[in-house]
């Protein structure tokens, strides 16, 4: 089995995003507490919460921030007045953008971001303009080869639905969103080390661009990012290496 890898653009994206610490860490609370009010707070039983626990120990929250976000949610205390919102809209050289917001005040929230659009060479559309584009996926980064047949048996049974081998040692799972929390917990159980895990919004074709399209889909994407009310950003951009050197 084979796919489209996006981790090399997905570490470059993380690196930027661990230099502004705060930020992240404002954004994954709240996270943790939406996810908690949604689905309770217990985490082996909130697949959205497990996700949103293992990113923030990713980025080295401590277990107590951790714990007062979740009971914030879970107890109602916050989090009622949090509303996810998804925005639509296309970068230069006709990237079709997704925003996934999570905003106590839509009007604020859309003019920012579509300040952010038109700044910087976008456009932002209506509901519906580009998410028939994309499909929610689970993804995970495990270090391993295809050659390990214990490895390659153990995914195929719990959930895997595609395999990419990504560099000499890593492997890249594409998954059903439900299925990421328990491919994380069998592998770990197993002694293989799952190096990312999230569930993005992945589309089926991408768009090749040169340099300096490229370049301009990285403003827009940083300054999207850069929003308070924005959690997450996603594109069908495929960019130039180049723009990471």
């Amino acid at each position: 089995m084979a796919g489209h890898s996006k981790w090399a653009n997905i570490k470059h994206r993380k690196a930027r995003q661990d230099a502004k610490r705060g930020a992240v860490f404002t954004k994954i609370i709240r996270e943790l507490t939406v996810a908690a009010k949604d689905g309770g707070g217990i985490i082996e039983d909130n697949p959205r919460l497990r996700l949103a626990y293992d990113k923030a120990l990713s980025a080295n929250m401590t277990k107590d921030t951790i714990n007062r976000a979740i009971q914030r949610g879970a107890g109602g205390q916050e989090g009622q007045n949090l509303e996810e919102v998804l925005y639509e809209g296309y970068a230069p050289g006709g990237v079709a953008v997704l925003v996934k917001t999570l905003t106590d005040n839509k009007n604020r929230t859309v003019s920012e971001v579509r300040h952010a659009f038109s700044k910087f060479g976008g456009n932002l559309g209506t509901s519906g303009s580009v998410a028939y584009l994309f499909e929610s996926k689970g993804k995970l980064l495990v270090n391993s080869t295809l050659e390990n047949e214990t490895f390659y048996d153990l995914v195929i049974e719990n959930g895997a639905e595609d395999l990419d081998q990504v560099s000499d040692e890593q492997i890249e799972i594409v998954c059903q969103p439900k299925d990421v929390s328990n491919l994380k917990r069998v592998l770990e159980e197993s002694e293989f080390s799952v190096e990312a895990s999230e569930i993005v919004m992945e589309a089926d074709n991408s768009i090749s661009l040169d340099p300096e399209q490229s370049e301009k889909n990285m403003k827009l994407t940083d300054a999207l990012e850069d929003l308070d009310d924005v959690q997450e950003v996603f594109t069908n951009a495929d960019l130039d290496v180049s723009v990471f050197e």
